[in-house]
């Protein structure tokens, strides 16, 4: 059995190899604009990239694009002033705009990429616009704030024959291609379950109680707070919201989930090819007090959650369970496995549980483990695809830039055929604990009853939850007028 598990191994080498190969020779030609079209260019030129979002993760995702003037930083918009300032003072010929419309208004003609580093709920909308204009996009993950928004993003990308890349970086890693080959080997047999943590959320999950929500603070004259807001409903500027706690409100970003959930979750999304979940159920952690109230958790992410969610296996009449948990909730290990030796990195891990063993990694995929460690002592995990991006997960954006070169159809890890669906099962996690935190008021007016502790029943063709219609209003959500 040892020998036969060592074999599939080193077989999934092979063909993992040969084919990672044939995409990198194809990567090297080079083909003249003409041959091209218009519209597309060829790799001896330099692409034309604007930056919407120019501080936090956009800092990355712009130096490693630019790549010390390999290519060109053509326009450059920003609501806050203070975090485009570094670049407004790098690329002092580069237009510089607060809206975004107006910089696509004006300088579309001189765009040819666009890279998307804002708060969740403006990704959509930003996206849209240049994809609707031919422009190539890189959106940092989660792709979308609702399941609605990354089902059109990936079918409009399709339509407009559009390169995209999201910003989950681990998908250009070896450990995401190494774990991925383990898996499909058969070496830990046909996997059943699949356990996923991470440690965020690192951030408050809020900092004001709910009768302080519409506590108002002077606008910084640097800000164009409307713009800030843009889709989200209309509320007061608060210090709490930006740069970077917007991650546990609602009304902008999706939480721990949706921070970390697109850099686990892709590797076995990619691992065993899954489709739509088929429920979705969950626990959240709560704190009352005369600070924090359930009724809180309306605006604010909770602190701590775990999902549960079922897949169609390929073996008829079978599931595959998968769990999330956040907040500090982490699984049962198995025997000789532990957190602190096992797991080095500090954010988080991953199992997948099969008819035959168990299988262990980290973050990205890294640093695949076979256990009872016994049983494997004899197998070795010699696989080492070929890179894809040179320099790992910090060629992430410059196989973006590349494929842009290259036109519609060249490879990036994460082009939103893949981040699309991916994206909905992380934002499918959210729509139960928004569910979950649903309540309604008693018949008799006396307390309270929440009928969203349920299994979700979820039809993934259309995009529907066939058991509990209030949490639809997730599934889509209603833009700001004017937006």
């Amino acid at each position: 059995m040892e020998n036969q598990q060592a074999e599939s191994v080193q077989e999934i080498n092979r063909r993992k190899f040969v084919k990672a190969g044939a995409i990198a020779a194809a990567s090297f030609m080079i083909v003249p604009r003409h041959v091209l079209g218009k519209g597309f260019i060829p790799p001896s030129d330099k692409l034309n990239i604007a930056a919407v979002g120019c501080g936090g993760k956009a800092d990355v995702n712009i130096r490693l694009a630019y790549n010390n003037g390999a290519d060109n930083m053509v326009a450059l918009c920003d609501v806050d002033d203070r975090q485009s300032e570094k670049y407004r003072k790098q690329f002092p010929k580069a237009p510089y705009y607060r809206d975004y419309r107006k910089m696509l208004e004006k300088e579309a003609k001189n765009i040819d990429a666009v890279l998307i580093t804002t708060p969740d709920h403006m990704h959509f909308p930003i996206a849209m616009s240049c994809i609707e204009l031919g422009k190539h996009v890189y959106v940092e993950k989660p792709l979308t704030k609702d399941i609605w928004e990354a089902r059109n993003l990936t079918q409009a990308a399709k339509k407009y024959k559009v390169v995209t890349q999201m910003g989950n970086q681990g998908s250009s890693s070896d450990g995401t291609r190494q774990t991925e080959a383990i898996v499909q080997s058969g070496v830990i047999g046909d996997v059943y379950k699949i356990e996923v943590w991470t440690d965020r959320p690192v951030w408050p999950q809020g900092v004001k109680s709910p009768k302080d929500k519409n506590e108002s603070q002077p606008i910084p004259k640097e800000v164009d707070w409307d713009l800030w807001l843009g889709n989200a409903p209309k509320r007061p500027y608060h210090e709490a919201y930006m740069p970077f706690r917007w991650r546990g409100y609602w009304d902008f970003g999706t939480g721990a989930l949706g921070d970390m959930g697109c850099h686990f979750i892709d590797v076995p999304f990619r691992a065993m090819k899954l489709g739509y979940p088929t429920s979705v159920e969950c626990s959240v952690g709560s704190v009352y007090s005369d600070f924090f109230s359930q009724a809180f958790f309306d605006d604010v992410c909770p602190p701590s959650s775990s999902i549960h969610l079922k897949f169609a296996s390929k073996t008829p009449g079978k599931e595959i369970s998968f769990s999330w948990y956040d907040g500090g909730i982490r699984p049962q290990l198995p025997d000789g496995c532990d957190y602190k030796t096992v797991f080095g990195s500090v954010d988080g891990g991953m199992l997948f549980i099969g008819t035959k063993g168990i299988l262990s990694a980290e973050m990205f995929g890294e640093n695949p483990r076979l256990w009872p460690e016994k049983q494997f002592e004899n197998v070795r995990l010699n696989i080492n695809p070929r890179e894809l991006v040179p320099g790992g997960p910090a060629g992430h954006q410059q196989q973006f830039v590349q494929a842009c070169k290259k036109g519609f159809g060249a490879y990036t890890s994460s082009s939103f055929d893949q981040s699309g669906p991916l994206t909905e099962i992380v934002l499918m996690g959210n729509l139960a604990v928004r569910s979950y935190l649903h309540r309604e008021a008693k018949a008799d007016g006396k307390g309270f009853t929440f009928p969203g502790r349920q299994k979700l029943i979820w039809d993934g063709d259309n995009m529907k939850i066939t058991n509990f219609d209030i949490a639809n209003q997730f599934v889509k959500r209603e833009y700001r007028k004017g937006w």
